[in-house]
């Protein structure tokens, strides 16, 4: 478990967590609202060389970015569950890409593989607890 006081040092985590992964790998990012999860995505897409705006795809689902690798960032808060057909509109954004994915418990069973779940929380107003779960070296 790491702390983070602030945005800029929730970024270089998911820059330390980006330059660990190679295209194919999926990281679930959970927490609760407002914990940071698509700050931490913005730093790991900025690691992974992607320099346009990185928002929130809550109401979009998902957007793709390139980088040196093609990076792919889904919100899936808004999903109820998934079926064959949501899977069919979300199964390109894994396609050759490295690919992070907030709510994935919403698309239990669906998703492929994750390299690792990361889980952030809220500590105080400011500050949040980020875990990384990986059954290999991966780490914050």
């Amino acid at each position: 478990m790491v702390r983070s006081g602030s945005q800029a040092e929730t970024e270089a985590l998911g820059g330390r967590v980006a330059e660990q992964l190679a295209p194919g790998d999926v990281v679930g990012v959970a927490g609760d609202l407002g914990a940071g999860k698509t700050t931490f995505v913005r730093g790991a897409a900025r690691a992974l060389g992607v320099s346009s705006p990185v928002a929130s795809p809550t109401f979009t689902i998902g957007h793709r970015y390139t980088g040196r690798v093609p990076v792919a960032h889904l919100d899936l808060y808004r999903l109820d569950g998934l079926g064959e057909e949501g899977w069919a509109d979300l199964e390109p954004y894994f396609d050759g890409t490295i690919a992070f994915v907030e709510w994935p418990e919403r698309a239990a069973g669906w998703l492929p593989p994750l390299r690792a779940t990361v889980t952030m929380s809220h500590l105080d107003e400011t500050s949040r607890s980020i875990r990384i779960d990986s059954e290999d070296d991966l780490r914050l």
